[in-house]
């Protein structure tokens, strides 16, 4: 009897026991289970043409990417906005600074915890008029897919893109200028890659075209100075030089409007044994060729005054440092690139050469309110 009383009870205890709640299974690496919200208000994007002198070569555009009005001030706002890195401290701005022509004055970019990255910054201006790639190597077919690295990078804004767009979605303002870009009708339509392509058009619109060579050679507005005509006819756009000299002309790689070529080049900076000895092997990283180690893109000397230190690694402080290298020209390596022969440099065209240099730069570009913090 007592037997069957104890079985009795252990059966309804364990009865009483499965019916009982689970215990909650605990993810760390699960993201929240929220259910987002319905955006509402405008989403019917504007068309946005952008338009450039007619000197200036044509906008590339993305078929896939079509840049309107809302989405520019979209992507204007995420570039600028320290929510983008890791703990809301860190913005694609602060490597790409306005006054300095969207570089950030150091040799190698530093991140959100202060660590040098690999290379230096480029510069952002101009980047419609890029089809050949982005970043130093040709790392990103399309200037929207450039834009996802950095967000992850541990040595740039090291933080991760699902939180990211968790902090968008539950913004009090985001959700509603993602519908008026892109038409989102639900917070969790805002993803990666229309913050990317947001950033994109933004990033499209920045235009430099107006500085004193402009003025000079296209306007005729203004007039070069004895230096700056010396240093354009003299070394610059040489092409017919007398007999014995060397120089081919810097202009063959930078040669107007755009003032780079965006191919990619050895220029001599390294003295290797061999094309597998390159520290840093730019474009045959990308290839997996071993002829392209060692190149580069050919950045645009527009505002190039205002871009130091120069080269991919940022290995020169100065435009004289600069014109010191190619004047001694290169190291005789496989590929470099034939125009790096060396030449005679005297002070006085050294000068002049840095005068006009410094002619291209665009001092509207670092104050212009369409490319500025809106914060």
């Amino acid at each position: 009897m007592k037997r069957s009383l104890l079985l009795s009870v252990l059966f309804t205890l364990f009865v009483a026991a499965s019916c009982e709640p689970d215990e909650p299974v605990v993810c760390p690496e699960c993201p929240p289970d929220t259910e987002g919200r319905e955006v509402t208000g405008p989403s019917e994007p504007t068309d946005f043409t952008l338009e450039v002198p007619d000197y200036m070569p044509r906008p590339v555009l993305d078929e896939d990417n079509p840049m309107t009005v809302e989405g520019i001030a979209l992507g204007r706002r995420l570039f600028y906005d320290k929510i983008m890195g890791r703990d809301s401290s860190f913005a694609c701005a602060d490597c790409h600074i306005q006054e300095k022509a969207f570089t950030d004055g150091r040799a190698l970019s530093q991140g959100v915890r202060g660590e040098n990255g690999r290379r230096s910054a480029m510069s952002i201006v101009n980047l419609a008029f890029n089809s050949n790639g982005f970043n130093w190597d040709g790392s990103s077919e399309q200037l929207w897919e450039q834009a996802i690295h950095p967000v992850e990078d541990m040595l740039e804004m090291d933080e991760d893109w699902e939180r990211v767009l968790e902090r968008l979605r539950e913004h009090n303002d985001y959700p509603e200028r993602f519908r008026a870009a892109f038409g989102i009708d639900h917070t969790d339509q805002i993803s990666q890659e229309l913050a990317i392509k947001a950033i994109a058009q933004f990033e499209r619109t920045i235009i430099s075209a107006d500085s004193h060579f402009d003025r000079f050679f296209y306007k005729n507005t203004e007039f070069l100075t004895e230096e700056e005509q010396l240093g354009a006819d003299s070394l610059f756009f040489v092409e017919d030089v007398p007999a014995g000299v060397l120089h081919p002309g810097c202009g063959h790689c930078h040669n107007k409007p755009s003032f780079g070529d965006n191919k990619f080049k050895n220029n001599g900076l390294d003295d290797v044994a061999s094309l597998d000895d390159f520290i840093d092997l730019g474009r045959g990283e990308v290839t997996g060729s071993r002829f392209d180690n060692g190149k580069f893109r050919t950045p645009t000397l527009r505002n190039i005054a205002l871009t130091a230190p120069y080269m991919h690694d940022g290995r020169f402080n100065t435009l004289e440092e600069v014109l010191d290298h190619y004047a001694s020209g290169g190291h005789g390596v496989e590929n470099e690139d034939p125009n790096i022969t060396g030449f005679p440099l005297s002070e006085r065209e050294k000068v002049a050469l840095l005068a006009f240099l410094r002619s291209l730069t665009d001092e509207t570009l670092i104050s212009d309110e369409r490319y500025s913090n809106p914060f």
